[in-house]
């Protein structure tokens, strides 16, 4: 008789180990609770709280948002990150990361890099004519509302998935679909207040044109590239010092 070996038990994530911007999120807000961080105090720069925490910068940008929509912090522009007083009703400060599931915006975007990017290859090569058209369709209201950002955001999201769309894929243009959706998300709305500006509109207009005329010259290295440089600089673009 064959001896059934069972495979070991995965052991139990270790909360050290949980590098989301949540938990980084409670543990700033417990320093804030501990009292190591007192109403008015600043915090200390976006480095120094990596290099505490051993996470990257764009996390604890991320775990600042989350405080910052909850009122623990205040960002001041040029100055630096503060400790807010606590408003009547407010949600404990140490609670506040529990209140933002979902990836973080930094976290979305490299996965769009990586998913986006190769669908455009692959839009190069399937897409028809038809499709060619409803693409330009959203390129030209971007362009045409380029002072209206919710009218800007919504065709910007629209010419996203019918380049997914022309691919021929349902299952990529749910995916791509549902990678949009994650920037509904108020840490990502909070994150755009920061750094969505119209010179941010206008340049990605033209990274669009660039993916657009990739896949009008049905030219795949060249949409992958336009795709992917797009939203890298966007990452690089929230990366940047707060204003």
């Amino acid at each position: 008789m064959a001896t059934l070996i069972e495979s070991p038990t995965p052991p139990a994530a270790d909360a050290d180990t949980d590098r989301t911007y949540q938990k980084l999120a409670a543990s700033i807000a417990g320093l804030i609770t501990e009292g190591e961080f007192k109403v008015g105090d600043r915090l200390p720069s976006e480095r120094a709280l990596a290099d505490r925490f051993g996470v990257s910068r764009t996390l604890v940008r991320e775990a600042i948002i989350v405080l910052e929509i909850q009122g623990a912090v205040e960002v001041r522009g040029g100055s630096g990150i503060y400790i807010c007083a606590p408003s009547p009703g407010a949600v404990p400060a140490a609670s506040a990361y529990t209140l933002s599931p979902g990836p973080g915006p930094f976290e979305l975007l490299r996965a769009r890099s990586l998913i986006e990017s190769e669908i455009a290859s692959v839009a190069a090569e399937n897409r028809k004519d038809s499709d060619i058209d409803r693409i330009y369709a959203a390129l030209a209201a971007m362009r045409e509302h380029m002072q209206d950002k919710a009218a800007n955001e919504a065709a910007d999201r629209l010419f996203h998935l019918r380049i997914a769309e022309s691919t021929g894929n349902s299952v990529l243009l749910q995916m791509v679909t549902a990678l949009w959706d994650h920037t509904k998300a108020p840490i990502w709305s909070q994150m755009e207040a920061h750094f969505h500006t119209p010179e941010l509109r206008r340049a990605s207009q033209d990274d669009h044109q660039r993916v657009f005329n990739a896949l009008l010259e049905r030219d795949p290295a060249a949409a992958r590239a336009a795709m992917r440089g797009h939203i890298d600089r966007v990452i690089a673009e929230f990366a940047q010092a707060w204003r």
